[in-house]
Parts: C-alpha cells; sequence; structure tokens
C-alpha cells in the first residue's frame, strides 16, 4: 500500500498516466476533491482557487494572511484525503505538502515544448503561436505559485523521486515505470511512517482550524498531543492560550493541547 502524487504541467499527459496507474493497482485516483474542500473552507468560488494557481500573488493580496488561510486549507483537504492510503493524487501541491511522509512516491511528469504545443493546437484549435505563448504563459505562473508559496520551483528535481519524460517514453511506457517503483519496499506504508502521516494529518487540521485567528501559527503533533507556537504580545498570552485550547479540543483525535507564546518584539 502506498501513496503517489504526479505532478505534470499542461498537455504533458500527466493526468491520463495517474488515472491508468490507479486503474491497475486499483487505487483511488483524486485531484479536483482537494480543490473543492479547500474552496468551501475558505468561502470563495473554486474558480477563484483555480485562478490563484496561476496568479497568486494578486489573488492572496485580496485577503489578510490570504496566503497562509489558502496552504492551512488545502494542506489539511489533502493529508485528510491521502490518509486512507492507496491513493494516486495528480492535483495541486502534493509534492510540496508530502515531502515528509516516507511511503510516498512522487512524480514528476514532463513532455518538450513543442509536443505540447501541438496538443494545445489539436485540442483548442488555435496557431502555433498561440499555443506557445498559452503554454510558455501558463508555466510560468505555476513556477511563480511555487516560489512564492513555498520557496520552491517545481521543476527543481529534487522534490521528486521519479521525473518520466513523454516523448521518449509512451504513456505505457511511463505508467510501467510508475507501478514498478511503487512496489517497491522503500514505498510500502508501514506502522512508522504512517503514523507520521497521522501526526501531520492532525497537525495540519489544527492548523486549519486556527487559521483564522492565529494564521502565523506553527503547529506540530505527536501521538495525539499538539504544540502549538504562537508570537503575540504577552498581555495578549491567557486570552490566547484559553482561545487556542477551546479550538483545539474540538478536534477528536487530541488528547492534550500544549501552547508554547513568543512575546512579540517591542511589546509588553
Amino acid at each position: 500500500m502506498s501513496i503517489i502524487t504526479i505532478s505534470r504541467g499542461c498537455y504533458s499527459r500527466g493526468k491520463e498516466v495517474a488515472e491508468k496507474v490507479a486503474e491497475e493497482l486499483g487505487y483511488q485516483c483524486i485531484s479536483r476533491e482537494i480543490l473543492l474542500e479547500a474552496s468551501e473552507k475558505f468561502h470563495i468560488p473554486e474558480i477563484k482557487l483555480i485562478r490563484a494557481i496561476h496568479d497568486a500573488p494578486s489573488v492572496f493580496d485580496r485577503f489578510t494572511y490570504g496566503k497562509e488561510k489558502y496552504v492551512a486549507y488545502l494542506h489539511s483537504a489533502l493529508l485528510k484525503n491521502v490518509q486512507k492510503d492507496n491513493v494516486v493524487y495528480h492535483g495541486l501541491a502534493g509534492h510540496f505538502f508530502l515531502q515528509e511522509i516516507p511511503h510516498v512516491l512522487k512524480v514528476r511528469v514532463i513532455a518538450d515544448l513543442e509536443y505540447r504545443v501541438k496538443e494545445e493546437m489539436d485540442r483548442e484549435n488555435i496557431s502555433a503561436e498561440e499555443a506557445r505563448y498559452i503554454l510558455k504563459k501558463d508555466d510560468d505562473e505555476r513556477r511563480k505559485w511555487g516560489l512564492q508559496l513555498y520557496g520552491r520551483d517545481t521543476r527543481d528535481s529534487s522534490l521528486y523521486d521519479l521525473v518520466v519524460h513523454i516523448k521518449t517514453k509512451k504513456v505505457d511506457d511511463a505508467v510501467g515505470l510508475i507501478l514498478y517503483a511503487a512496489r517497491m519496499s522503500c514505498f510500502q506504508t508501514t506502522p512508522e511512517s504512517q503514523k507520521i502521516l497521522d501526526d501531520l494529518t492532525l497537525a495540519a487540521e489544527l492548523k486549519a482550524a486556527l487559521v483564522d485567528d492565529f494564521p502565523k501559527s506553527e503547529v506540530t503533533a505527536k501521538n495525539g498531543s499538539v504544540f502549538v507556537n504562537i508570537e503575540i504580545p504577552f498581555s495578549q498570552q491567557e486570552k490566547a492560550t484559553d482561545k487556542i485550547k477551546q479550538i483545539a479540543e474540538t478536534i477528536p483525535r487530541v488528547k492534550e493541547v500544549n501552547v508554547h507564546v513568543i512575546p512579540m518584539m517591542g511589546t509588553d
């Protein structure tokens, strides 16, 4: 059992690869579902979140702590969906959010620009010049999005366990390579790796619950105990601690709440 994330650009056939891998393994294949969950919690239409992928700075600027809220909701939704295992995810940010989980196979599917241009021309009935412009703009925006939110370029190969080039390899070849890798012992779920995922999921759930009131909070979890670090004026410590504990106690798996206040510089 394992989790597979597939990062892809437009017209690289990554969606087709993901669906075939899921079918072969009998895994659930998810993508848009994560955006829908984040959309509901973020209280803005899904289409605006989709645009946030391509135009993050201007979207986030319209919300106080927009970046922190968006990331918190998306992170929590994704972890909850993959926690049950046996999942292929080919949506947004899997390669960023799941880096710490040992049994996640992180794949990047790429294709030559000219191949993608031809695919876009055929599907959208547009000229080569128009297709090339759209694809380059889309690639640039996705790269900027990753750099702004995570400080990492989506093209950075160190984010992935496997990079597959669609050209020298066909879709079925790519599927075969991923299936082979997915069956390796290092990508099988163990009690230890599941515990890591469970702790990360709990921390992300609490972070999403706290983000409206404490957008800069840092949350970790271990065996049901949660640890929250916040930076606030010292005079607000008691009130903030009580509120964090009240919010945390609404999450069933939380057994113990630990709050560490870092006094803000220049405050009482």
